[in-house]
């Protein structure tokens, strides 16, 4: 089985899903950091969709300025659009396999998608 995570190294939630990725011998483990590499606004709708969440569920407001910028309380696209152009405000991690999507908080939410 193939699994993505759309990953930050410096968080550790973000590292524990890994390590259970990792520890997994029947995963083949593809590690995107998100911050460096972004996913566009057209692939985290298709996450989001997939995983049953709306993107105001998938924005990180701890340590950014969502709430500053009113995106908690903006339409989709908005919200869609600052995640592709400032992907700090994507909470993480995200997991991607065949057998749907996660917000792996907390980390352990991966094993549904294993």
């Amino acid at each position: 089985m193939k699994a993505t995570i759309w990953h930050n190294p410096k968080c550790g939630t973000s590292r524990k899903t890994l390590a259970i990725l990792e520890n997994l011998s029947k995963v083949e483990v593809e590690v995107i950091e998100y911050l460096k590499d972004p996913p566009s606004a057209e692939k985290l709708s298709q996450l989001y969709k997939d995983a049953g969440i709306t993107p105001n569920e998938g924005l990180r407001i701890r340590g950014t300025d969502a709430a500053e910028r009113g995106l908690p309380d903006a339409d989709a696209q908005t919200v869609l659009d600052a995640m592709a152009s400032d992907p700090i405000l994507i909470e993480r991690p995200l997991v991607e396999t065949d057998k749907g999507v996660r917000l792996c908080r907390p980390q352990d939410t991966v094993l549904e998608i294993l």
